[in-house]
């Protein structure tokens, strides 16, 4: 969100789509020497093994996952390549592919972050389902303990 200060304080100039690492949102009204969208372009990954061409199958997930991943300078790139495709077997490439796109936004490349994330996302509910936390609700611990505290119960 770009803002200015203004008689009325600060204001919204614009907003920007959120991007991850080594994925910039470029508008081509900031490159007016470039007209006609015919400004930077993202780089594309090609893929040079029959394995690198397997994890890009997956989808865009499997894009943004790889540039996210090399951007950061994540360890054992290939080898986490090679699990989303054993994982996109198994599980279908859509929902691989929907937890890559996730992981490379939560810039998670470690080991074993992709399966969780999998897992994660089989075991969400439905959003009717959600518990939203408020005056009904609370993920805070009970106070019962602090209740008792200084009573003779409590020396039991």
């Amino acid at each position: 969100m770009i803002t200015a200060r203004t008689g009325r304080g600060a204001a919204e100039i614009t907003r920007h789509k959120l991007s991850v690492p080594g994925s910039p949102q470029i508008l081509d009204e900031h490159y007016p020497h470039h007209p006609g969208g015919k400004g930077p372009r993202q780089p594309r990954p090609r893929p040079r093994t029959e394995a690198e061409a397997a994890f890009l199958a997956i989808g865009d997930g499997a894009q943004r996952w790889l540039a996210g991943a090399a951007a950061s300078g994540a360890a054992r790139i290939r080898s986490k390549m090679a699990r989303a495709v054993e994982l996109a077997a198994v599980v279908g490439a859509a929902r691989v592919d929907a937890a890559l796109g996730l992981a490379a936004i939560a810039g998670r490349f470690a080991d074993g972050d992709l399966a969780s994330i999998i897992d994660h996302l089989a075991a969400e509910r439905a959003p009717g389902e959600v518990v939203i936390a408020g005056e009904a609700h609370s993920v805070q611990p009970g106070t019962a303990g602090w209740a008792r505290l200084g009573t003779r119960e409590a020396g039991r």
